[in-house]
């Protein structure tokens, strides 16, 4: 029976959801399929790749299996259709990933300098008597100025003014720290 079915039956058959006719099918054909996806590539490891992925969605593709084509002649387009989805997915992960590196490399920078930023202001905090200090670390806490006076036990206008002096101090810190 192995040869004595036509390749266009066994499709057919396959379509339906006879394994045993799919089986036959891929046996029949896989080598020359394998063969094909070789050509295509260039490289054995992505034939196989290729291959496997044809047969996997061979199942699928063969409800739209028309016999108006020879079995092989499907069997290549559907080939040569995957190898195109193939090149388009890795040309579109390559202009993805492109920018990549570029993008770690600023990144990485900006990490770094946000690091030394803080590092900065940590040890300039430092120099600020306590009160100016700890009203500017809650500040740098996202707190609002409300918040801050309520924790503080102190005014708005008290938390504004010891702001803008801790940003006064921190500058002639900063000036100091260039001359030198």
């Amino acid at each position: 029976m192995r040869m004595t079915t036509a390749d266009e039956d066994l499709a057919l058959a396959a379509a339906s959801g006879d394994g045993a006719a799919f089986a036959l099918l891929l046996d029949r054909h896989y080598d020359r399929l394998f063969a094909f996806c070789f050509r295509l590539t260039g490289a054995r490891a992505e034939a196989e790749d290729l291959t496997q992925d044809i047969c996997a969605a061979l199942p699928a593709k063969l409800a739209s299996y028309q016999r108006r084509a020879q079995v092989t002649t499907w069997l290549y387009r559907v080939a040569v259709n995957a190898a195109h989805d193939r090149r388009r997915r890795r040309a579109t992960y390559v202009k993805a990933s492109a920018g990549w590196g570029d993008w770690e490399v600023n990144r990485t920078e900006t990490a770094i300098e946000d690091a030394a930023k803080i590092d900065w202001l940590t040890t300039a905090m430092q120099s600020l008597n306590d009160d100016l200090r700890d009203t500017l670390a809650l500040v740098l806490d996202d707190m609002t100025h409300a918040q801050a006076a309520e924790i503080l036990g102190v005014s708005e206008g008290t938390i504004s003014w010891r702001i803008s002096e801790a940003k006064k101090r921190l500058k002639e810190f900063k000036e100091k720290e260039d001359v030198a």
